[in-house]
């Protein structure tokens, strides 16, 4: 079983869970200002990761707020790379008149899971990203088309599993319009993620093993039990003798 894994939440989406999330997890994805929240936002909920000790990530989607960046849009490879140059800059620009430091790109909602699907969308957003910040990690959706666009770019990234999203066959997750896509039970997910630490694998809805690299574990901060999974999950991986730590 890994011995080390980062344990991350998407936040400053106006969700309100975040003071809490961040007593308990090791990264924050902040929303950049496009799918939810605002600069004033993403300000006040870097300020609260910095005095936490928890690393800041960009966490850059649609231009969607009406429907919270899970809106799928058909973008030119230029204006992807526009929309994450953007918002990745502005995150930047943020965290340093914090005197923080963004260390990750994690990509949301339906750009994400479109990244999942096509790499021609993943790479337009990652090399857009390495355009502003070269050493920037990447944190991919393992086993999808986001990790092999990451391989073949050659740089850092890290593998990213969910607690509280049901997988499909081929690593994507669920669509959220089917039943069962959302996992709501903190007991049930933490076993479930304890399974997948030690197979070494994503365990999809049917059953199925897929072998991936496992370098940080993420939970939803919208979803409404968020604050009790993610506590149950570091209660449950501290106890297995597996040691959280930020990307």
């Amino acid at each position: 079983m890994a011995l080390r894994v980062d344990l991350n939440a998407d936040m400053g989406e106006g969700i309100g869970n975040d003071a809490a999330l961040l007593s308990i997890v090791t990264s924050a994805n902040v929303a950049c200002g496009f799918h939810a929240g605002s600069l004033t936002t993403m300000r006040d909920t870097m300020a609260e990761a910095l005095r936490s000790g928890v690393g800041l990530g960009a966490h850059p989607g649609f231009d969607d707020k009406a429907n919270f960046g899970r809106t799928r849009m058909r973008l030119s490879a230029e204006e992807l790379g526009a929309l994450t140059a953007y918002q990745l800059g502005a995150a930047i620009g943020v965290a340093k008149s914090l005197g923080g430091r963004v260390r990750h790109l994690k990509l949301h909602g339906a750009l994400a899971n479109m990244a999942s699907e096509e790499p021609e969308i993943a790479r337009a957003c990652y090399e857009a990203a390495l355009k502003v910040q070269p050493d920037i990690v990447l944190m991919v959706i393992a086993a999808t088309a986001q990790e092999a666009v990451a391989r073949e770019l050659g740089v850092d990234w890290a593998g990213e599993i969910f607690a509280d999203r049901a997988y499909n066959d081929d690593a994507t997750l669920v669509d959220r319009a089917k039943e069962g896509a959302v996992l709501h039970d903190p007991e049930l997910i933490t076993e479930r993620i304890l399974r997948m630490l030690e197979k070494g694998a994503i365990i999809s809805q049917s059953g199925k093993r897929i072998p991936c690299k496992i370098d940080t574990i993420c939970l939803h901060g919208d979803t409404k039990e968020a604050v009790e999974i993610a506590a149950s999950l570091r209660v449950g991986l501290t106890t297995q003798g597996i040691s959280l730590a930020r990307l």
